[in-house]
């Protein structure tokens, strides 16, 4: 089978496909042919070491992100069986509740940048048919970060106003769910043709923060005050008092990507309520799925390459010139 391969921390240049055995299942496990994956910011943090000693070392198989087919499974697994179309979780082992375990796919351990994979079976979530599986594939982290963000803390309901920082995975994901929540949202981007696709999601304001670079004031003005009851921060602390300026007392600021600067984890503000967001388990995952299924949302992937150009996406990735997520073949 093939498999793409990185130096963790060296850059994407060090990115190569080989061949190597097929695995096979033990107890408790089932081997998933994999035949689509999706890219997150996140696999440039473990390929050019943004942040030091996260990523498995020396080599790491990238990609948290997937959807596949049960091939076969191993003593004692009810969950799936040979046939079953299938992610596997981002976080190993987090099957409810508080998350017990560092074990993520593509970072700490090897990830879906492969043909074949073993996985443990409960780790697993099946995929509907509503959903093909290049779909399915953007799922595991950058959806599911937007749906524990909108639902974890402070349910988004008819009424709410959520901020949605540029137009990668996890903000596109955040709008389609807010949309379907009954919220109004706002999209803010530095290409006027990107915010054109968020307008014909459903965006209700939209922002061009490099024409616009007083963005902040620019909402403010565009919703008649700071109404916002959730930022969906992909930004990181370089907008932090911004964002806090836009926001109802109270309201969360949901701290999740460091695309401009350090995570806004460890700021304050009396006003802000941040929470930061841990992507989410397989019961959360699960009720996303659901919520997909029931309200007909269709996850929007831009552009898709082979696994053998996977160095291709990584750098489609690094130029921010895709809207939505970038996929790979892995068929």
């Amino acid at each position: 089978m093939k498999q793409a391969v990185l130096q963790s921390g060296k850059g994407i240049e060090t990115l190569e496909i080989r061949e190597v055995a097929m695995p096979q299942p033990g107890p408790g496990e089932a081997l998933v042919r994999l035949q689509a994956a999706t890219l997150n910011f996140r696999d440039l943090i473990m390929a050019k070491g943004l942040i030091p000693g996260i990523a498995k070392e020396p080599e790491l198989v990238p990609l948290s992100c997937a959807a596949g087919m049960v091939e076969a499974v191993g003593d004692g697994v009810t969950r799936v069986k040979a046939g079953d179309r299938v992610t596997p979780q981002f976080t190993i082992g987090w099957i409810t509740g508080a998350q017990p375990t560092p074990t993520m796919l593509g970072g700490s351990i090897d990830g879906v940048a492969q043909q074949y994979a073993i996985y443990p079976a409960e780790s697993l979530v099946l995929n509907p048919d509503e959903l093909g599986d290049l779909e399915a594939a953007t799922l595991a982290c950058a959806a599911l970060t937007s749906w524990s963000a909108l639902t974890g803390f402070r349910p988004t309901g008819p009424g709410d106003w959520i901020l949605a920082h540029g137009t990668g995975g996890v903000s596109i994901a955040a709008l389609q769910f807010a949309k379907a929540m009954g919220a109004q949202v706002i999209v803010t981007s530095s290409s006027d043709a990107k915010l054109s696709r968020a307008r014909s999601l459903g965006a209700d304001v939209t922002v061009n923060y490099r024409t616009t670079p007083n963005w902040a004031a620019a909402i403010r003005d565009a919703i008649g005050g700071a109404k916002i009851t959730n930022v969906i921060d992909t930004v990181g602390a370089t907008q932090f008092a911004d964002n806090a300026s836009l926001l109802v007392e109270g309201g969360q600021l949901s701290a999740i990507g460091m695309l401009g600067s350090e995570f806004s984890w460890t700021r304050q503000d009396p006003r802000v309520d941040l929470k930061p967001i841990g992507v989410g388990n397989r019961d959360q995952h699960e009720a996303m799925l659901a919520f997909i299924v029931a309200h007909r949302i269709k996850p929007v992937v831009d552009v898709v390459y082979d696994l053998d150009r996977i160095r291709d996406a990584f750098q489609m990735l690094e130029s921010g010139q895709f809207f939505g997520k970038v996929g790979v073949n892995l068929l």
